[in-house]
């Protein structure tokens, strides 16, 4: 295959998404007919790419001398694409009938669009300065969706999120500099760049960037204290706060710091220096505060919110282990904990649609009125937790495997702090269930007359979750080991 075509799962959904505001759709089904076969063409492209990719690198535009903008399939890459490529058509789908009445679908949907586009361009990078671009043009293209629908309180969180965004941008800016300085090269090779003669003298200097650029990617992947901004957009739509949590926006954040790791910086560098141990501290910390605020917080879209930051330290703890194991487990939970956290947004926004429930209080007696949601809801809350075979048992089992095979003492913490997450997440995930299916005894279900689960739109992408997360119990060994294949060749 012709390396040209690598640009094509980009540029089509920028192209078609930016031009559907000028078509004048007669009905609204037109313009989701639209919109769901620009998704569903954009995601066979993908594959077809992940199925027949071109050899080599494609240089699409020089800036200045080495300043380049390029792509390049690798495993890492694919892993990434292949999650969202796979999820995206069935956001869309949901969305439909959520944002039925909440108004200007289609600057809405144009946006949704186009940020599929520069999500693939984030996997397909092969250098810094391309990741760097497409992950400033995901905070722009994503700003609209954050605020959607206007109110005082989306756009506070549209404001969080740029001005958190912007400083985050600032500190990763501070890694693409000194690595184009000092770095044999801007493209991502494995092992890392910083094997030259003009790193002798600087490597303690080199550690400290890579700290503030993990900072600065960190920003998107809500490392703990820099991640306000996520439970805040839980004001938008649901369809985007789970594209925002689940998918594209975080998994972005947690994808660039392996990119720099293993690839930038390099694990033999940083392994075993402070650099390494203070980015472990972070993402230790986050994971149980995260896990600690999620069980405080009564509001469930807020609470699933907690738990993604939790959860996106789980991927950087495994990262930051910089052996083999360990970028495995965080390969597997990057895949694991999407789908699952997906599943759960999809079901709150399902109550929210049909009930306008926001609490966790107000969901009493909901699962005999809303059967396939809470079942769902009941499947995915399980496999967060962890409870075996499901997939986020998996994952918590290679992180804590490979921690103690790395055997730092830091190593060890995290350990410790995996295990309280994990019962915290039982207690916060746990209670939703028992409330919706074992309300109080005086509880009178007259209060949830005309209550019921949403049409099939709505429902068939969290049931194919659903039956994603249970295939995925069965099939971890064959993923499992792709992903040790990729470690491989990033790792130590």
């Amino acid at each position: 295959m012709n390396k040209f075509w690598i640009l094509l799962p980009i540029i089509y959904p920028l192209i078609t998404g930016a031009i559907l505001p000028l078509f004048r759709f007669k009905e609204r089904k037109s313009r989701n007919i639209y919109t769901e076969v620009v998704t569903i063409i954009n995601s066979i492209f993908v594959w077809m790419l992940l199925t027949n990719a071109p050899e080599g690198t494609f240089r699409a535009l020089n800036l200045a001398g080495d300043l380049e903008i390029t792509f390049h399939i690798d495993g890492l890459g694919s892993v990434f694409a292949g999650l969202v490529s796979v999820l995206w058509p069935l956001a869309t789908l949901y969305a439909f009938e959520y944002m039925e009445h909440l108004g200007k679908e289609n600057t809405f949907f144009a946006f949704y669009i186009m940020t599929y586009g520069i999500t693939i361009g984030i996997a397909f990078a092969a250098n810094l300065m391309t990741l760097y671009m497409f992950y400033e043009m995901l905070t722009l293209v994503t700003l609209p969706l954050v605020m959607a629908g206007m109110s005082r309180e989306a756009i506070m969180a549209g404001r969080k999120y740029i001005l958190y965004s912007m400083g985050g941008a600032a500190f990763a800016f501070i890694g693409f500099i000194f690595i184009f300085t000092f770095g044999t090269s801007m493209n991502f090779v494995p092992g890392g760049v910083l094997t030259g003669a003009g790193l002798v003298g600087r490597e303690k200097l080199m550690r400290w960037v890579y700290v503030l650029a993990v900072m600065g990617f960190g920003v998107k992947a809500a490392i703990f204290p820099f991640h306000g901004w996520l439970p805040s957009a839980s004001i938008a739509p649901t369809p985007v706060t789970a594209l925002l949590h689940a998918v594209a926006v975080v998994k972005a954040g947690a994808f660039a710091i392996i990119r720099i790791t293993y690839y930038s910086f390099g694990a033999d560098f940083l392994h075993g220096t402070f650099a390494q141990y203070i980015v472990m501290s972070f993402a230790i910390v986050t994971i149980v505060y995260g896990s600690v605020r999620a069980y405080r917080e009564p509001h469930l879209k807020r609470r699933l919110a907690y738990s993604t930051v939790s959860n996106l330290s789980y991927i950087i703890f495994g990262a930051s282990l910089m052996t083999p194991l360990g970028l495995t487990a965080a390969l597997s939970h990057m895949i694991y904990h999407a789908v699952v956290k997906i599943t759960l947004f999809f079901c709150a926004g399902a109550v929210l649609c049909k009930t306008h429930r926001e609490y966790v209080r107000e969901l009493d007696g909901l699962g005999r009125k809303m059967p396939v949601t809470f079942a769902a809801f009941t499947i995915g809350s399980l496999a967060v937790v962890g409870i075996p075979p499901l997939p986020g048992f998996i994952s918590k089992w290679n992180l804590c495997t490979a921690a103690v095979k790395e055997g730092s003492g830091w190593a060890y913490a995290g350990v410790a702090a995996l295990l309280v997450s994990a019962l915290f997440t039982a207690l916060y995930m746990f209670t939703i269930v028992i409330r919706s299916y074992f309300p109080k005894a005086d509880f009178d279900y007259k209060t949830l007359d005309g209550v019921k689960d949403p049409t099939w739109q709505m429902c068939l992408p969290f049931v194919v979750f659903v039956v994603m997360i249970v295939l995925l119990s069965f099939t971890g060994s064959q993923l499992i080991g792709y992903f040790e294949s990729i470690a491989e060749l990033m790792a130590r």
